[in-house]
């Protein structure tokens, strides 16, 4: 139990700065992406013309009028937020493989994979039970006193009185509204993400290979695979997460009720009415944008903090 208790936690340490290190990797081309984003003509007050020509110009200007450390500006945040729930992700993932009776890869496929997507999806499951009733006290504080009127007082006095007041009320459960609906798209994308990466590398002639670049490339061309495969795969339930989300509760105009009743029913709605490709609107420019990078680095850097650590 000590031995469990010591690998889970190494991996929760290793998966909050592998993902942190992802992170700001690639913040200087976030920052680069978004600022061309809202670079546009009516955007810019002295004229008609686009400021920024290129990705390379983009970067030369920032640099110029505002120093370097402004392409990390707003990555500390970021970090602080997204870095606790991928470290418990990676570290459940980990602990959860560990109750799976051992497969050989080489005799066992089916299973070795099998049991890679399992630990992953469970994981994908179970880490949201600890980060989404901070994230759900976070929402209900945003929103706190918001009534309309100019002197409505707040009803909770910080996260800690938030939590505390709405289980008080509510139950533990009250705590958890909306979670299935949350957690639909990440369990089939942790699967993939985490699943097809650990069989790819079980694959990888390169895995433990001395030299650096050999090794970093191929683990970044399986990770790479995984989170853009990852995100193909858990598009279609993510879509189907949003319908929902968006709908919130409020009817049709035209039939006074709500116009989907429930996972399967918007599924099933969407395919007929809009067709199958409706269900991955969006997802070329999901799959290929900065998000996949991210997460595909976390994996590297995961893979060779662990390495390290047991060396």
């Amino acid at each position: 139990m000590s031995e469990f208790a010591n690998n889970t936690t190494s991996s929760f340490l290793a998966g909050g700065l592998s993902t942190a290190l992802a992170m700001t990797c690639v913040a200087p081309v976030v920052t680069i992406n978004v600022r061309m984003m809202h670079d546009n003509p009516k955007t810019i007050s002295s004229g008609n013309v686009v400021r920024y020509t290129g990705m390379v110009d983009c970067f030369t200007h920032i640099a110029r009028e505002q120093g370097i450390k402004a392409f990390w500006r707003g990555n500390l945040i970021n970090v602080i937020r997204f870095s606790p729930s991928h470290a418990f992700s990676f570290a459940f993932k980990d602990g959860i493989k560990g109750f799976f009776p051992k497969a050989d890869k080489n005799a066992e496929l089916g299973k070795f994979f099998m049991i890679n997507m399992a630990s992953g999806g469970l994981a994908g499951a179970t880490s949201p039970l600890v980060i989404y009733p901070l994230d759900f006290a976070r929402n209900r504080l945003v929103t706190d006193g918001a009534s309309g009127t100019r002197r409505s007082k707040a009803q909770f006095n910080g996260i800690v009185d938030c939590i505390m007041k709405t289980v008080a009320s509510g139950g533990i459960r009250a705590l958890y509204h909306g979670y299935g609906i949350s957690v639909m798209g990440i369990i089939p994308y942790r699967a993939v993400y985490f699943g097809l990466f650990d069989t790819l590398s079980g694959y990888n002639p390169f895995q433990k290979d001395e030299s650096n670049s050999k090794r970093t490339v191929s683990k970044l061309i399986c990770a790479q695979t995984s989170a853009i495969t990852a995100t193909y795969i858990s598009y279609p339930f993510d879509t189907v997460r949003r319908r929902l989300q968006m709908q919130s509760d409020k009817p049709s105009t035209n039939t006074g009720r709500l116009i989907y009743n429930g996972i399967y029913d918007c599924l099933i709605k969407i395919i007929r009415n809009e067709g199958a490709s409706a269900l991955f609107k969006g997802v070329r420019r999901t799959g290929s944008n900065l998000h996949t990078v991210s997460a595909a680095l976390a994996l590297v850097f995961f893979s060779e903090l662990t390495v390290a650590e047991s060396s």
